[in-house]
């Protein structure tokens, strides 16, 4: 595409993102070499487009979604926005299918959304993406989240395996699947690693705790007292030794009557008699049998 061509693509993308939704020229679509040059300007242009006008994929693998899950995800949209674009394929001006965010398509419907971020894929763009987004990725000013989403991208859009991406993007495969582990921390942790206020080091250490509401509570932490990664990872440590070191709670031991009774039985039958007596004085007998039949 010629200088002037892109300038005018560029042009006519801010002005429609201001009207929500892209433009695009029919008769630039047709032309194998325009549309090379809008693929690559689109894999790294984010759209706000009408919710209305986009329609889910009716081969849509994901079915079931955890209700709960969901209601929260909600919440997060409406306090703090979508963090993860959606990814929509252009059908025709106006109109959209989803490829990739069902789940944050959902729960912008429920928060009430009527514009949603999303990248916009031309139908079979596939190869010009890939080579799109491999060339995006070697960008220096990149935060850890975009480097995550794009990794993402190209295993979902791409369809490519984790020895392809390794290979595509030149990447050890463990470096790469540290990256995509950040796309599993909660939507205020990903937004304060996008925005600098923790580095990759922090996240890294809340990802590995499984409790939400502790790992919730040391990210405020992390906030609040501007703890460095080192610090973390010494209260993460610290929490974990007391944790261990807590008596583990014991069953009560069995009066000693009823020790008398288990073990007299013991003896007499030869097997190993267990009594259990519960708070309430009631009680149950236990005697293992072989059949001998």
């Amino acid at each position: 595409m010629a200088k002037r061509d892109l300038a005018s693509l560029r042009n006519r993308t801010r002005k429609n993102t201001r009207k929500n939704y892209f433009g695009l020229n029919e008769e630039e679509l047709k032309d194998e070499e325009k549309k090379k040059e809008i693929v690559k300007e689109l894999s790294n242009v984010v759209a706000m487009i009408p919710i209305k006008e986009i329609e889910a994929y009716a081969q849509q693998p994901r079915v079931d979604f955890d209700e709960a899950a969901l209601q929260e995800l909600v919440q997060s949209i409406k306090n703090i926005g979508i963090i993860q674009p959606l990814t929509v394929r252009r059908l025709a001006d106006k109109q959209y299918q989803l490829i990739s965010g069902e789940r944050r398509f959902r729960a912008s419907k429920l928060a009430g959304l009527k514009v949603v971020p999303a990248y916009i894929r031309i139908a079979d763009d596939t190869q010009m993406l890939e080579m799109a987004l491999v060339e995006n990725i070697q960008r220096e000013n990149l935060n850890p989240i975009e480097i995550a989403a794009t990794y993402s991208r190209l295993k979902k859009e791409c369809k490519l395996t984790d020895e392809q991406l390794e290979d595509r993007v030149g990447k050890k495969r463990s470096t790469v699947t540290n990256y995509l582990g950040l796309l599993t921390l909660p939507p205020d942790i990903q937004k304060a690693l996008k925005t600098k206020q923790i580095s990759t080091g922090h996240a890294k250490v809340l990802k590995g705790i499984d409790e939400f509401a502790l790992q919730n509570s040391l990210f405020q932490r992390v906030i609040d007292e501007k703890l460095s990664v080192r610090a973390l990872e010494e209260l993460v440590r610290f929490l974990k030794e007391e944790k261990s070191d807590k008596p583990k709670s014991r069953k009560p031991n069995l009066p000693t009557e009823y020790k008398s009774i288990q073990d007299s039985l013991s003896s007499s039958l030869g097997v190993k008699v267990k009594i259990k007596v519960d708070k309430s004085g009631k009680g149950q007998i236990s005697i293992p049998f072989s059949d001998t039949s």
